[in-house]
């Protein structure tokens, strides 16, 4: 109940859209979604443009140093089954990698930003090797790329309240690892794969 409520406010505040370009919205594949970053508001948005079938499996990987740091903003993450992550201090006993491959290998879908931090002027920055190695992991997980346009917008880096606006998430054709393909390679193919989804080529 507390999370279709979630749902509901959050499609209420960002008048969230979904679009699906050449990838099946219903499918049960396991997959990690990733997408550009620049607002608090993206997981919740990507997860509630999501099915609700889809949206029962997929857990939203987030930051434990700021979604970890209060008792309100761990409820928050709560609410979407999110998967709470080091960014800093990280030790083999800790590795994120290990911890999103574990969440996967008990049946769960992933929400991830690759950029790591989200974007001050909406321009989708260089992608981090987690993606990378998550699909050495989990080489069975189809990899979706998503773009989120206005959320950036809608509630920007250092503001507490929304704007009004009109949100879409798009998603793309999902990918996966080449056999053989070199990590920086990859990492610049899958961040052209977003953003070959912003609505200058998908109006």
């Amino acid at each position: 109940m507390l999370r279709e409520t979630a749902v509901l406010m959050t499609r209420l505040i960002t008048g969230v859209n979904p679009v699906w370009v050449d990838c099946d919205a219903a499918s049960s594949s396991l997959r990690v979604y990733f997408a550009n970053h620049g607002s608090h508001l993206d997981f919740a948005t990507l997860w509630a443009a999501l099915p609700r079938s889809a949206r029962d499996r997929t857990r939203p990987v987030a930051a434990r140093d700021y979604w970890g740091r209060t008792n309100f903003t761990r409820s928050v993450i709560n609410v979407f089954n999110g998967l709470l992550i080091a960014r800093e201090g990280i030790t083999r006993q800790d590795n994120p990698v290990e911890q999103m491959a574990g969440a996967m290998r008990e049946g769960h879908s992933l929400i991830l930003f690759p950029e790591g931090t989200r974007s001050k002027d909406g321009c989708i920055g260089s992608f981090k090797s987690g993606l990378y190695h998550l699909a050495e992991k989990v080489p069975e997980a189809e990899l979706v790329p998503v773009y989120l346009q206005n959320l950036n917008r809608i509630l920007p880096k250092g503001h507490l309240l929304p704007v009004p606006l009109i949100s879409s998430v798009v998603f793309g054709p999902p990918i996966k690892l080449d056999d053989g393909e070199r990590k920086q390679d990859f990492l610049a193919r899958a961040k052209e794969a977003v953003l070959n989804l912003a609505p200058r080529n998908h109006p």
